[in-house]
């Protein structure tokens, strides 16, 4: 998949292009992007809203295809981290992994050992829970809570808020290991005439309060990169060699540290399931190809909408060209190798080898697959890294990752 072409701007032409102009077409992209996962997280709402009032098979996997089909709207957005305060603070609410599903609901066997001491709380079925010693009443579910919960005590694990929040309440755990299948919660566990597994009404009051949640967050986000917000107003307030260090760490860290290294490279080491990025609904194929996608967006200086329409213009890639038009074609080059190589990833998945398969161990087929996407992850870093020094800048702040850099240290 090679990249696409790009008319020039009727305002800008080479010999007139700036940094600024680079900076403000960044801008314009998030918003928009974030504009497409909101009205995205809306029509997931309408879906889970359905089911609520009517819980069927049908309007179960109704929801479930809108939880699938907003997802690739957010991930494009995530090239927009590891560079603005503003987005990373935020960011957790919303996508936070690994989770420990015990926290919100029953699962098939108690977690045993956890350093975790919410892992087994199951506060759909609780009516208090103890943090950092303190008694907390859950008996109402609402979003004050789910807010209170997530991250509670410090941990990372306790995620109790956001997309992979929902994906648990909608799937249920995948218990098939590395083999097919996900989660496969039935819908009864919402019906409140023939309720399976107890607290259908509780269950209910967490997934419209976390759907809710979620919608709330990204309203809030995207309100940050319009003219006057936030987010819009750290990036165009850098100095411009500051603010092009800031896109670049950005799409390197996504590119080495998120994506190569936590959540492929990591997976593969362990060949553990649980390390899979949407693991109840086996929807990870999609999640890594969007992030790749959303990588080869900036650099590029576009963004398809939803909708279809294009938001083009100035790009990192059209100043990388100016100085060295060798230097900007490797880039291209690599970046479209790794958006090709996650898309044979979705082929091979939607051909029936999910990724939780893919990392089987003796799975050669599967492994070589995603090792070959990380390792175009990392040509591709090196690119980006070389487009940093072709421009002269300094700083580059990338993302690390123990399952790239010590990979011996990960114990299985």
């Amino acid at each position: 998949m090679g990249a696409p072409a790009r008319a020039a701007t009727p305002t800008t032409t080479a010999a007139t292009l700036t940094a600024a102009d680079v900076i403000t077409q960044y801008a314009r992209m998030a918003e928009a992007a974030f504009e497409d996962s909101l009205a995205a997280g809306k029509a997931l709402q309408t879906a889970v809203d359905a089911f609520l009032a009517a819980p069927s098979p049908a309007t179960l996997e109704a929801a479930r295809q809108a939880w699938v089909a907003a997802r690739p709207s957010y991930l494009q957005t995530e090239a927009f981290r590891f560079t603005n305060p503003i987005v990373d603070a935020w960011e957790g609410k919303v996508n936070s992994w690994p989770l420990d599903e015990g926290l919100i609901d029953y699962v098939a066997t108690p977690a045993e050992g956890s350093e975790n001491p919410l892992a087994n709380a199951n506060v759909i079925a609780a009516k208090s829970i103890k943090i950092n010693g303190e008694t907390v009443d859950v008996t109402t579910i609402d979003g004050p809570l789910l807010r209170k919960l997530q991250e509670a005590g410090g941990i990372k694990a306790n995620v109790a808020t956001g997309y992979h929040a929902i994906e648990f309440l909608l799937w249920g755990q995948d218990l098939h290991g590395t083999g097919p299948g996900a989660g496969e919660r039935p819908h009864s566990d919402y019906d409140l005439k023939s309720c399976t597994h107890a607290n259908c009404d509780r269950r209910a009051a967490y997934l419209k309060a976390a759907t809710q949640l979620l919608v709330e967050d990204l309203a809030w986000i995207a309100a940050q990169w319009k003219a006057e917000g936030e987010a819009r107003k750290h990036i165009t307030s850098l100095p411009p060699d500051d603010a092009l260090v800031a896109i670049f760490s950005g799409l390197a860290s996504l590119s080495y540290g998120e994506l190569a290294g936590e959540r492929t490279k990591l997976a593969l080491l362990l060949h553990d399931p649980e390390e899979e990025h949407d693991c109840f609904s086996d929807n990870t194929h999609n999640s890594h190809y969007y992030d790749a996608l959303g990588i080869e967006n900036v650099y590029l200086g576009r963004f398809k909408r939803r909708d279809g329409s294009l938001i083009a213009g100035p790009s990192v890639s059209d100043l990388v060209k100016a100085r060295s038009p060798a230097t900007d074609d490797n880039v291209r080059q690599a970046i479209a190798t790794t958006v090709s190589r996650m898309k044979a990833i979705v082929d091979k998945a939607n051909a029936g080898m999910k990724f939780d398969m893919m990392i089987a161990e003796g799975n050669v087929e599967g492994n070589k697959l995603v090792q070959d996407g990380i390792d175009g992850l990392l040509a591709q870093t090196n690119a980006l890294r070389s487009a940093v020094a072709t421009l002269a800048l300094k700083n580059l702040k990338v993302q690390d990752s123990d399952s790239l850099r010590d990979p011996a240290s990960i114990k299985k």
